[in-house]
């Protein structure tokens, strides 16, 4: 499932809609672990990189390994790597480096199944991905921001989604320092020259934007254990304290929750990193990175949110990782929803409908905006717009309007069986539709194709009426939207009546035009439609007089 040096366009379908993929992948390669001796130093933010990598050829006949690594340029300001060596075997290899890719020529022709390790020696100024810096304390510290492709910015890897990876990071930093990485610590050494050596291990394959580095003056706490795995706060030292208290909440809860209702967690730890890297969390594999501004002592609403949809994407993003940034939203809107999810389970459900009110005002406003704008995209080219709000919210929506389709034992089964057969893999919108329609029974071609591979916003207009010589209810409703879009789902109605118990209707107002008839005993009260709030849509709708 691995990358290729030559620029291969492999075409992939999905649901009828050919779509070219830029980013060169090889599935002829398969990396299986990188293991990355870095020195750190407090007299200058030059890193040495040693960077072993293990792989697979699955194909005969490659002669070419590309790797990702930006090169040292005049227009990053002399920021970037520079080769040292490469060598296999003992046995040193020509490459050339250009731009970010370096291009590594092997000694020989690859045979199917062959196994080969390479040792990439490099250093350089990180342009990006690895942070720098002084943080809010004036401390100096060193922390990643891979996401989406920055990681080749300081790390030689295969930087797209659908390369996993295991992967080691073996850190040499001055003893004021801890260290903070991937999986378990295997190691801690004090070198006796003012540096210790600390070794961390993920042993679960992972793309290369999770992995994570964070070498700060810490306060660690071991908070907890989950199905015998630690979790665990790591803070800047003037924040011990808060830092505590906030991450102390609610990371075992939801841990435990998406453990039962989708499937067992992955890794070997997970911690909650206060970082300045990042801006909000990044929910590297159990590893997850937060503002440093998100420590503040009163484990507030949106901060613990926060953590929630981080820990949603230890399953979802992370465990099963889409397979290009073009499917991002099974990361993102699928991390949005299971917040909610979770939120209604642990806060109840107002709290789950206000979640669903205002993610639906971020996708209204965006759609003004943005009214050509479709979650799966078509050959991403521009890194920047690998996310928007609708990549989040209507993603968000799109999974629980499929939950009101299919039925909620459905959706479970179908979330349960697609995590099952992807986790520590990689999947595609067309995978995740496969596995809802098998667990459904349900073609849900026309639902995945008006949603997520098209735009437009779904607008009903329409009235009611009730005959009482006939004793009828007749609702009269079109799809006015002016986008061009059409919409087949189902709508629900509930009749309210003044004497008797409501009646839940289910309509199909697939037409740009739609009319039913209802017998019913007595004149309602009121007609409401889509009570349980399962249409993502705006409807003016009213007793016509």
């Amino acid at each position: 499932m691995k990358l290729w040096l030559i620029a291969i366009l492999t075409l992939l379908v999905q649901n009828g809609f050919a779509r070219t993929d830029t980013y060169p992948k090889n599935p002829n390669i398969d990396i299986i672990n990188y293991r990355f001796h870095i020195e750190l130093s407090d007299d200058t933010d030059v890193i040495q990189v040693e960077m072993t990598v293990d792989l697979r050829y699955l194909g005969a006949g490659i002669d070419r390994l590309r790797l990702d690594l930006v090169k040292s340029s005049e227009a990053l300001e002399n920021k970037g790597m520079r080769i040292s060596s490469i060598v296999s075997k003992g046995q040193e290899l020509a490459y050339s480096h250009e731009g970010d890719e370096l291009k590594i020529k092997l000694a020989s022709a690859s045979k199917i199944n062959q196994r080969s390790q390479y040792t990439v020696i490099y250093s350089g100024v990180p342009a990006s991905g690895l942070k720098i810096a002084k943080n809010k304390y004036g401390d100096r510290t060193f922390f990643s921001d891979n996401w989406p492709d920055k990681g080749r910015n300081w790390l030689a890897v295969v930087d797209h989604p659908y390369d996993k990876a295991t992967c080691e990071f073996i850190v040499e930093a001055p003893t004021h320092y801890q260290v903070v990485s991937n999986g378990l610590k295997v190691e801690e050494t004090d070198l006796g020259n003012g540096n210790r050596l600390t070794h961390w291990k993920q042993g679960v394959p992972i793309a290369s934007w999770l992995y994570t580095l964070g070498v700060a003056r810490f306060a660690m706490q071991e908070v907890d254990q989950f199905d015998h795995k630690s979790i665990q706060t790591w803070v800047y030292y003037q924040d011990r304290e808060k830092g505590f208290y906030d991450f102390a909440e609610p990371t075992k809860k939801a841990l435990e929750y998406y453990s039962d209702y989708i499937g067992p967690f992955s890794y070997e730890k997970l911690a909650n990193i206060q970082s300045n890297s990042v801006s909000g969390g990044m929910e590297a594999a159990s590893a997850i990175l937060y503002s440093e501004n998100a420590v503040v002592g009163d484990r507030n609403e949106r901060w613990r949110n926060v953590v929630i949809h981080e820990i949603a994407h230890q399953w979802f993003g992370n465990a099963v990782t889409e397979y290009d940034w073009d499917d991002v939203w099974l990361s993102e809107g699928f991390a949005t929803y299971f917040t909610l999810l979770f939120i209604e389970h642990e806060y109840g459900r107002e709290a789950f409908l206000e979640g669903l009110a205002s993610s639906k005002k971020r996708v209204d406003d965006f759609h003004v905006k943005n009214p050509d704008y479709r979650i799966v995209h078509d050959n991403l080219a521009d890194m920047n717009e690998v996310v928007s709000s609708q990549t989040y919210q209507k993603g968000s929506w799109i999974l629980h309007m499929l939950r009101g389709v299919v039925g909620t034992d459905s959706f479970w089964k179908g979330i349960r069986s697609y995590y099952a057969r992807y986790q520590n893999l990689s999947a595609t919108t067309a995978d995740f539709k496969r596995e809802m329609e098998e667990a459904s029974g349900l073609d849900l071609t026309d639902f995945f194709h008006q949603w997520l591979y098209k735009p437009g916003a779904l607008v009903y207009e329409g009235n009611w009426t009730y005959d009482s010589k006939k004793k009828q209810v007749k609702i009269n409703l079109n799809q006015v939207q002016t986008d061009g879009s059409h919409f087949k789902m189902p709508i629900q109605a509930a009749l309210h009546f003044p004497n008797k118990p409501s009646v839940l209707q289910t309509f199909s107002a697939d037409s740009k035009s739609n009319e039913f008839t209802l017998t019913v005993e007595e004149e309602p009260k009121e007609v409401v439609l889509d009570p349980n709030r399962w249409l993502l849509m705006d409807a003016r709708f009213e007793k016509r007089k």
